[in-house]
């Protein structure tokens, strides 16, 4: 195989996995989408559900949700 073949071939590869990984990244996305429909967001206005999510997602999950659990409890 010459270089010029193994550059084609590994271009579309690289298109392939970005494919795949375009498909994969939809499918979380909306598997995500799905856990937001069963949650009370009515509460928050759509810009503070996106604010939230962005610095939340921003912090990484871990972070988030060790800041969540150390405010004090509403009940």
């Amino acid at each position: 195989m010459t270089d010029r073949e193994r550059l084609t071939k590994i271009e579309a590869d690289q298109r392939k996995l970005a494919d795949e990984a375009d498909g994969v990244r939809r499918a979380l996305r909306a598997s995500y989408g799905a856990l937001a429909s069963e949650l009370a967001v009515e509460t928050l206005t759509e810009r503070q559900f996106r604010e939230l999510l962005a610095h939340a997602i921003r912090a990484g999950g871990i972070a988030s949700i060790a800041a969540l659990k150390a405010l004090p409890s509403t009940a």
